[in-house]
């Protein structure tokens, strides 16, 4: 079956979507996006995913192009199109179309893009081998809050991790303080027990699985402190893991090759997943 895509009011043939050459997105990278995990038919943590996806809008001024309810719809109907029960749903919301100049234009229409594809979710050997990753200097921009399709630093940074054979790279400010990772929130646990994470800011996106999981611990009582974390305290941590919408928990076991903790993936990680997961009445088994 050919895949079927939201552009602007309608639903069309996916081979077929596409967007103005002065679209705004295109040419500025002038937008945002949301990326919604669809499991057993069901939405994960969509309300959340709205609530960002407002907050990135008003962030850099763009309106809505229809209201949360209208969109749920459409995000729906593109699933429904697609015949999509497990995957994700991606949501894209540029300025719109005007003449290529830098300041905003005046009355332009937003535009609205939504995809729909299968994806598995983390393989059985990430979850239970757990993965590497490498550091790299963070060069993007200072709004890293705002979920922009300005993503050229991010894929550099994934590029890097691939051509090292790791699957992910975290990004490091220059005061040494590990920001998040290329698409995911980065995470340790100390030889306490303390579950270390970055807190809400400028420097990082507040995932919408971070804020799960953070609940998640809460719930199991285990002791939260976000703060910023260096490279050498990771590196001597307990456990680490990472974060995403599509990686859900994934733990890891090495940085720039050398091993966390034991190097293998560690109890605290291990139960965070499971209460996770377990808040939408699902198992690491649903995923794939």
């Amino acid at each position: 079956m050919s895949r079927v895509a939201y552009v602007n009011g309608r639903y069309v043939p996916h081979a077929e979507a596409g967007v103005h050459i002065e679209d705004r997105g295109y040419q500025f990278a002038d937008g945002v996006y949301e990326v919604i995990a669809l499991i057993g038919g069901r939405f994960l943590d969509e309300e959340g995913h709205h609530e960002r996806l407002e907050r990135s809008l008003r962030e850099l001024r763009i309106a809505q192009p229809m209201g949360r309810k209208a969109l749920s719809h459409v995000l729906r109907q593109t699933a429904r199109y697609n015949r999509l029960t497990s995957g994700i749903v991606y949501v894209q919301v540029t300025r719109g179309v005007a003449r290529r100049d830098h300041p905003f234009p005046a009355d332009t229409q937003p535009s609205l893009v939504v995809t729909a594809r299968r994806i598995k979710g983390p393989s059985a050997a990430a979850v239970e081998q757990g993965v590497g990753v490498i550091t790299t200097p963070d060069i993007r921009w200072l709004r890293r809050d705002i979920k922009s399709i300005s993503l050229l630093p991010n894929v550099l940074a994934k590029q890097a991790a691939r051509e090292n054979k790791a699957y992910e790279a975290w990004l490091v400010g220059e005061d040494g303080m590990v920001h998040e990772g290329s698409s995911t929130n980065a995470w340790i646990v100390t030889k306490e027990g303390v579950l270390v994470t970055h807190p809400p800011a400028d420097a990082i996106l507040n995932g919408i699985t971070r804020l799960g999981v953070l609940a998640a611990a809460r719930k199991q009582g285990i002791k939260v402190e976000e703060r910023p974390f260096t490279v050498d305290e990771a590196r001597k941590a307990k456990e680490a893991f990472i974060t995403s919408t599509t990686s859900h928990v994934i733990p890891v076991v090495a940085i720039d090759g050398q091993p966390v903790g034991n190097g293998h993936p560690g109890e605290v990680t291990r139960a965070l997943l499971a209460g996770y997961l377990a808040g939408f009445g699902l198992s690491s088994g649903s995923f794939q």
